[in-house]
């Protein structure tokens, strides 16, 4: 009865936004951070918020680049069937953007168009000296600390812990909560901000919350859908 609720919302509705996180990858072989196997519960010399730090960067970029290749980069990953079924909803128009707070460009390779990476992505990185980019195969086919040919250090275009989000991304990404008419919240715990702060933009009466554990928000939802993100969203029909 729910997903006949969600298919009929989608049906009549023309300015669909979904806002992701981990949980919208892990049916993609990607961990995510917070689950009882996610990277936050694996045991490492220091915790993953730590290594993911700027500061950490900064001060031992060669002990961050060690855990980077070895934990942050699922290349091989392939799109499953919510990023799938995504892509299809904005082919039809219906679907005006994806906020997510993933890294692994996984929505873009099934094919949608307007995802706004709040938190960046694997695949841009760049000197922090003179700027140049430089694609992710430039940083796993090196060792230790890639650097430029200008011999700055090249960083993953990524957010780490301590920085700033982009704002322009952030501007954009409220706009496109703000004037839906169907926000859909899927794969994500809502327990990182500002990224989870953002959903309070929404303005509308539809708000439908995906997810296989509880969250702070789920009495915020107008429809809330425990389960596999994968068989809730390819349940509908486009």
């Amino acid at each position: 009865m729910q997903t006949e609720m969600l298919q009929k919302w989608v049906e009549q509705s023309d300015n669909i936004v979904f806002f992701g996180g981990a949980g919208v990858s892990t049916e993609s072989g990607i961990p995510d951070f917070r689950s009882t196997d996610g990277l936050y519960f694996q045991k490492y010399d220091h915790p993953p918020e730590t290594i993911l730090s700027h500061h950490f960067f900064m001060e031992r970029t060669e002990d961050f680049y060690k855990f980077y290749r070895e934990k942050m980069l699922y290349l091989d990953a392939l799109p499953n069937r919510a990023h799938k079924k995504l892509a299809e909803l904005e082919q039809t128009g219906k679907l005006r953007a994806i906020v997510t707070q993933n890294i692994d460009n996984l929505h873009q390779k099934a094919g949608s168009q307007n995802v706004l990476e709040l938190h960046g992505s694997v695949y841009r990185n760049y000197c922090m000296k003179c700027g140049k980019s430089y694609s992710v195969e430039e940083i796993t086919c090196t060792q230790n600390v890639p650097h430029c040919s200008c011999g700055g250090v090249i960083k993953p275009d990524v957010v780490l812990y301590e920085e700033p989000l982009n704002q322009a991304v952030i501007q954009r990404s409220i706009e496109a909560i703000h004037d839906a008419d169907l926000l859909i919240i899927g794969g994500t715990s809502l327990a990182v901000y500002p990224a989870a702060s953002f959903i309070d933009y929404y303005r509308g009466e539809r708000l439908v919350l995906i997810n296989k554990s509880s969250t702070p928000r789920d009495r915020s939802a107008d429809l809330l859908l425990q389960g596999s993100i994968g068989d809730i969203l390819d349940s509908i029909i486009v």
